[in-house]
């Protein structure tokens, strides 16, 4: 009996070791080292209303960007679409966070099933068959400056931190690329 027992403490023992490295990563990542991946979302967010008018939110957001000098920062998405919730979560934490708050009006575009406010993904320049989020980014008046054509936040689970902060950057107002 004596035998089992140790063998059994051994089992448990390597079990737990291999457990740790994991779990010392996870706490590590939440620490928002720039060179860490965006982090996971907690739980789903409603970031898409169902019954919300992307074409009112954006003009509302134009109106205040063009009051306090920011730029507009559509993001197209579902609430099915992980990748969004990650991207959303990336876009409030950390230096993105704080770039997004001083730079950028948020409106995020509901697009459904792909067959939601496609007359936006066009008039954007969001190409759906890329994936989602995708993003654009509008001047003040309504100019498109830029648009993720080539589905760059697609899989925003592998985006790292510094990437999003680098890339909002770019875009402040004030700043040409």
């Amino acid at each position: 009996m004596n035998f089992y027992l140790r063998r059994a403490f051994l089992l448990l023992f390597f079990v737990v070791i291999l457990l740790l490295p994991p779990t010392a990563c996870a706490q590590a990542s939440a620490t928002g080292d720039e060179n860490d991946l965006l982090p996971t979302p907690s739980a789903p967010k409603d970031l898409y209303p169902a019954d919300a008018d992307a074409n009112k939110e954006i003009k509302a957001a134009l109106k205040r960007a063009g009051v306090v000098h920011k730029r507009v920062l559509l993001v197209f998405g579902g609430n099915w679409c992980y990748d969004c919730h990650v991207l959303d979560r990336g876009l409030h934490e950390g230096a993105a966070g704080k770039i997004l708050k001083e730079s950028f009006e948020l409106v995020h575009v509901d697009i459904g099933e792909a067959d939601k406010n496609l007359d936006l993904t066009k008039k954007y320049s969001i190409p759906l068959e890329k994936g989602v989020p995708a993003v654009a980014v509008l001047s003040s008046d309504g100019k498109l400056i830029y648009s993720s054509g080539s589905g760059e936040f697609e899989a925003a689970r592998s985006m790292k931190r510094k990437d999003l902060v680098a890339f909002l950057a770019r875009w402040q107002e004030g700043k040409t690329p």
